[in-house]
């Protein structure tokens, strides 16, 4: 980010002159914008450039850029900033994943978003590929001309249970969502189901190398990117099963003696979509919550967290604000442990440890492969 930032000083448009002629992907949403740009690059082939730092705003876009000279681009753009990037940039496809509520000191009400990104996209030139079960996906590309919608799975809509159109609640059902104003879920390109994705080529298996229902759904969106940019997803497929982890999410570490599977969750909508994944488990679970500037610093987002989930279970609360964790989970009737200065007693078996931005980075730190 600080290359990015001393080179903007002296050119402004420089991530407009860097992306001049080549051929890029932009991906953003609030939520599985890392997991699903790291698979569109593997999907793609080597020889494709992108900002695998995870530094998702202009100026490390621009520091990202200036380590490779490749052809092909394909770079994770932070929600607030995608209009800013679809300015400076020719993209040939924009992924639009999802719009949910996060870091709530200092990120816009999720409608506003929606409603920027509807003025950023009107007339672009590019492909957006979007999540057709997302309702406030489905207003910002009102305008868009060409469009593939992508029917994924989609558990966190409590963001858009009223009309971004009109304001009229939605009725949602196992047909998708609508509103009595016409607003309704398109109709779909692509469908994924479990690890079926169907298309307009035949059915395929999503079998990934990292786990959860929410990986799969990145999967299927980033298939439908690579068909754009002419990749075959028979030849994709095999080449993003071989991501295994991103930037140490999801990968297999010990941590304080104890096995462990990382995982980040920075708000809400990615809370609900990790307890997908740990209810099947039995044993403690380890959580972190940080509330410093790269977290955001107003941790209430936790009581809109569906914690009750895991009544009946223990959780290990870990770091800065492990007090209001464990308020928060006591409240929903989960065995709440105050982790200090001392690892927990050992367990059995591999822990799933869940943590926010800079709680995931010091766990990632202090624990080895």
């Amino acid at each position: 980010m600080v290359t990015g930032r001393v080179a903007l000083l002296f050119d402004k448009r420089l991530l407009a002159r860097m992306t001049r002629g080549r051929r890029v992907v932009l991906v953003s949403g609030t939520n599985g914008k890392t997991t699903t740009s790291a698979l569109v690059r593997a999907g793609w082939g080597p020889g494709v450039v992108g900002n695998e730092s995870g530094s998702n705003m202009t100026a490390g876009l621009v520091g990202s850029l200036a380590q490779h000279h490749f052809d092909r681009i394909v770079l994770e753009v932070d929600e607030a900033y995608l209009a800013k990037v679809l300015e400076d940039t020719n993209a040939d496809v924009v992924v639009l994943l999802n719009l949910s509520r996060d870091q709530l000191d200092r990120a816009s009400e999720v409608r506003m978003l929606a409603e920027r990104w509807r003025e950023a996209l009107a007339g672009t030139s590019a492909t957006v590929v979007a999540n057709a079960a997302d309702p406030l996906v489905v207003h910002a590309v009102a305008k868009v001309d060409s469009v593939v919608w992508c029917d994924v799975s989609t558990p966190w809509r409590h963001d858009a249970v009223a009309c971004p159109s009109c304001t009229a609640p939605l009725a949602f059902s196992d047909l998708g969502w609508s509103c009595s104003c016409g607003l309704r879920q398109p109709a779909a390109t692509w469908r994924q189901e479990r690890d079926e994705l169907s298309g307009p080529m035949p059915s395929i298996q999503l079998g990934m190398g990292i786990p959860g229902a929410f990986n799969r759904a990145n999967a299927a969106m980033a298939i439908a990117a690579l068909v754009e940019v002419g990749v075959d997803p028979s030849v994709a497929l095999p080449r993003m099963a071989q991501v295994t982890d991103v930037a140490g999410r999801f990968s297999h570490r010990t941590l304080l003696g104890q096995d462990v599977t990382l995982a980040l969750a920075k708000n809400p909508a990615g809370f609900a979509s990790l307890l997908d994944e740990v209810e099947s488990t039995t044993g403690p679970l380890w959580i972190a919550i940080n509330a410093r500037v790269a977290d955001g610093l107003d941790p209430s987002w936790l009581y809109d967290a569906p914690f009750e989930r895991l009544r009946g279970r223990t959780v290990f609360c870990f770091g800065d604000r492990r007090l209001d964790l464990a308020t928060r989970l006591e409240m929903a009737g989960v065995n709440a442990v105050v982790v200090a200065d001392k690892a927990p007693a050992a367990h059995d078996g591999r822990i799933w440890a869940l943590a926010n931005y800079t709680a995931f980075a010091e766990w990632l730190r202090e624990s080895h492969a």
